[in-house]
């Protein structure tokens, strides 16, 4: 028997669910891309962005996923046989410079744990040794949602200031950006990169990348440059310039909607938003927990992230679950992935969503749970419940 007809609730860590407001949005006819709407929504988009990365800072727009981000950010800043420092807290920075290796640049990881943050006394130890500064960047990230750790940023950029080390400071915010806090001048970033489809509610196939002064001073000495990606090439006064080529249209309407709905909250209010309903779904996790099948990867409560809760299910394989949510329930749960596949799922929470929708999520957990006898302690959703209904008030 199922009772998963009805509205699916994807609780993946993107796609996240895309407004209606923003699916509307698209449904119009192609449009000049040299003249009329097309020119304001490039514009504003230009204006905005800025504001949602916390920079006075350039930002540029690509038709591309994540890891094109990735490839923009890297190439327009570095030249081959130059090296990386790679900060480890999961999956993704990995990832990120391994791109960088493919493309020509040298790359050093330090090493970290999936189950904790980096370690910003071991960046300062690690770039103190680098006394020719050889290493030109550093590559971390905001949230890696594989681990679901969530990284200090200021934190690790004291760590550089305290080396007094030159090399710039990259960050993937791609998790994180519109569901916390990200203060990109404030913070000592000198280029950030994110993607639509997870806190900005738009989907896939826009990247975006921003970037400081000391950035575009490296711009003009990087060798890794071509001319889709090239920073230079679409600071151009031609509007097709901006986009390398035909605007994404389409993606640009729903953004430009996503955006007016994430300024009209206000970026403080989404943030404390996502941690609100974060800290919910721990709080029906650490219930969960007491049948000590289930667990959180993340150990330090304060190192958890507010975008997505990644738990590991010990010796069991999580597919049963997974597989019982989505078919039985219509809830799509994210799979464990790299180190943690066949390990873990992930419940995230970010983007276009509210209270009633995690209480689903959990529901249908808690229901999985039970119905395939897998032992927990009892009451996770009411403790959810429990929960909200003390911080959240008239």
């Amino acid at each position: 028997m199922s009772v998963a007809n009805g509205r699916e609730f994807l609780a993946i860590p993107g796609p996240t669910n895309i407004p209606d407001a923003v699916l509307a949005a698209m449904h119009r006819p192609a449009t000049d891309i040299y003249s009329g709407d097309m020119l304001g929504i490039t514009r504003t988009l230009l204006e905005d962005l800025p504001k949602i990365f916390g920079t006075t800072g350039r930002t540029y727009i690509y038709a591309a996923n994540g890891h094109g981000g990735w490839e923009a950010a890297v190439s327009n800043v570095l030249s081959r046989g130059e090296t990386i420092l790679v900060l480890e807290s999961g999956l993704f920075a990995v990832g990120w410079g391994e791109m960088a290796r493919i493309m020509g640049v040298k790359i050093e990881v330090l090493k970290g744990d999936w189950r904790r943050a980096v370690d910003a006394a071991a960046v300062t130890q690690r770039l103190r040794a680098d006394v020719g500064h050889e290493i030109k960047a550093i590559l971390a990230v905001q949230i890696d949602t594989a681990s679901g750790v969530v990284n200090d940023i200021p934190a690790i950029r004291g760590a550089i200031d305290a080396a007094g080390h030159p090399a710039l400071f990259m960050v993937d915010c791609v998790a994180s950006l519109g569901c916390m806090p990200f203060d990109m001048d404030g913070w000592g970033v000198d280029i950030a990169m994110a993607g639509s489809q997870k806190g900005l509610m738009t989907p896939p196939g826009l990247a975006f990348v921003a970037g400081n002064e000391r950035a575009h001073a490296a711009h003009q000495k990087a060798d890794l440059r071509t001319r889709y990606w090239d920073w230079t090439f679409r600071q151009g006064e031609v509007h097709y310039q901006k986009y390398g080529g035909t605007p994404p249209q389409h993606l640009l309407f729903a953004l430009r909607k996503a955006l007016d709905m994430l300024l009209a909250e206000g970026l403080d209010h989404a943030a404390r938003r996502h941690a609100l309903l974060a800290e919910a779904t721990r709080q029906a996790v650490a219930r969960w927990a007491e049948g000590r099948v289930l667990t959180f990867n993340v150990r330090n409560a304060a190192e958890r992230a507010n975008s997505v809760t990644t738990i590991l299910t010990q010796d069991r394989d999580p597919r049963p679950l997974a597989d019982y949510c989505r078919h039985q329930c219509g809830v799509v749960l994210g799979v464990g992935i790299g180190e943690l596949s066949g390990k873990a799922f992930r419940i995230a929470h970010m983007g276009h969503v509210n209270a009633p929708m995690v209480f689903g999520v959990l529901g249908a957990v808690e229901m999985g749970l039970a119905a395939l006898g897998i032992p927990h302690g009892k009451g996770g959703v009411q403790a959810a419940v429990e929960y909200l209904g003390r911080e959240v008030r008239p």
